[in-house]
């Protein structure tokens, strides 16, 4: 998959799962992995971006003793998300068309 392509799913990837969530890191990058064949440390540098662009806010939580960084999607980063969904059923009309040549929906 193009590097361009998979960078702007990961945006939406992580926005998403966030949106019916928040959660933190590790269990994010498993729940992307599955989706897209991407490293970890990769998806750590997406939520360090989105958190510097303001779509995403952390905080901390303790868990068995220790600290643990959540993260939580901002108004910004719902905006962001529901922006990018319309982008994604737009190109998915042409890929589908390409597909099988069905442009309905």
């Amino acid at each position: 998959m193009d590097a361009q392509l998979k960078k702007g799913l990961l945006d939406v990837c992580v926005l998403s799962v966030l949106k019916r969530e928040d959660t933190y890191g590790y269990k994010i990058t498993q729940e992307i992995t599955e989706l897209l064949d991407t490293s970890e440390s990769a998806l750590y540098t997406v939520l360090r971006r989105l958190e510097s662009q303001g779509l995403l806010d952390t905080y901390s939580r303790e868990y068995s003793g220790r600290l643990r960084k959540y993260y939580r999607i901002t108004g910004a980063g719902i905006s962001r998300l529901r922006e990018s969904m319309k982008e994604l059923s737009d190109l998915k009309r042409v890929v589908d068309y390409i597909m099988d040549g069905d442009t309905d929906g």
